[in-house]
């Protein structure tokens, strides 16, 4: 016998407008990882829909934060929003603290997610290690804060690594389990991941197999935003490689991981394929190819690193794009945690 068919009616899906949410840690320098993972692609979508780019500082503070740095960092933060050519005219950009409706709705989902659902979540046993009870709860809550960020604004869209794939399930789950706990069928939506393009992830110079990272004890492991050209230059003729020329095909380029990245990167800056720039550089040594990468790198780079630092020159300047942005975004959070409030049966008064 087969089945009979479902007679209950359809959940209603989500009608709202499109919007982007996205932010990055001020809990150290940004590198060429989080520009072409992550910078870009604001660039790129601030274009496309309404965005919101927060500098997550709640987040940050998950771990130890120095108080007397935590400010500069996320102006540093926003001024490489800036110079990478993010526009505060098109899209907000703001502190996350700065918006009360982050932590107001992420406690109303701390009542709505489930241990279990947080005890399968990798991330925070890595960043734990051995000694989880010594790590903060805030550490712990993390992506709970991570889906109010995103939902605060009903985000329909995030973009997204692997390493935060796990999260936006997450946020589906606590969107879907607060719609339906408060009858309130598509009222969250369920935010659909922008997963990370070819060249978005970049690794180590140091170490193929490791991503890039701001906390790799190696400054040569990373190139720096705020890097000059003549650092830039140095990092990417030091970086690790192999002594055999670049392969023609990419098949001979995957277990070659310094190969694979470097390749990689320059693909990334110059806006084509792996393949292209095999069809280029294929059967010639590191001796040619690494100057070419260390020319596009300064040319592509070092303009970003120059506007930072003008930018970090006038911390007025980036205050007033903060505020600005804050404000926006309130005005876009502030109906969404009173409707979601008045949902949950809170005191209206």
């Amino acid at each position: 016998m087969t089945e009979p068919e479902s007679t209950a009616a359809p959940v209603p899906a989500y009608t709202g407008p499109s919007r982007v949410l996205s932010g990055v840690q001020p809990s150290g320098a940004l590198h060429l990882g989080n520009y072409l993972g992550a910078l870009t692609k604001f660039v790129a979508l601030q274009d496309q829909t309404e965005c919101f780019f927060c500098v997550v500082d709640l987040h940050a503070i998950t771990v130890w934060q120095d108080p007397a740095k935590l400010t500069a960092q996320t102006r540093e933060i926003a001024a490489a929003y800036l110079a990478a050519g993010v526009d505060p005219a098109k899209a907000a950009i703001f502190p996350q603290s700065a918006v009360r409706a982050h932590a107001e709705l992420a406690w109303i989902f701390n009542c709505v997610a489930r241990l279990g659902w947080l005890d399968r979540m990798t991330q925070f046993k890595e960043k734990s290690g051995k000694h989880k009870e010594r790590s903060s709860v805030g550490l712990y809550t993390y992506p709970v804060l991570q889906a109010a960020d995103i939902l605060v604004y009903k985000a329909t869209q995030v973009p997204v690594g692997e390493d935060q794939k796990q999260h936006l399930e997450l946020t589906r789950d606590i969107a879907a389990k607060f719609n339906n706990d408060f009858s309130a069928p598509g009222f969250f939506p369920l935010t659909e991941p922008l997963i990370e393009g070819p060249g978005a992830r970049v690794m180590s110079l140091r170490d193929g197999a490791a991503k890039m990272s701001k906390s790799d004890p190696s400054d040569n492991s990373r190139i720096n935003l705020m890097d000059d050209a003549d650092a830039i230059a140095q990092k990417i003729r030091r970086a690790k490689t192999d002594p055999e020329p670049l392969p023609e095909g990419l098949e001979d380029l995957k277990p070659r991981p310094e190969a694979d990245n470097l390749v990689g990167i320059y693909a990334a800056l110059a806006g084509v394929t792996k393949a292209e720039v095999l069809l280029q550089y294929g059967g010639r040594g590191f001796g040619d190819f690494k100057p070419a990468l260390a020319d596009l790198a300064v040319a592509v780079m070092g303009p970003i690193g120059e506007r930072m630092r003008r930018l970090m020159d006038d911390p007025a300047e980036i205050d007033k794009v903060l505020r600005a942005g804050a404000e926006r975004a309130q005005a876009v959070a502030e109906p969404v945690i009173e409707e979601t409030k008045r949902l949950v049966g809170f005191w209206p008064g």
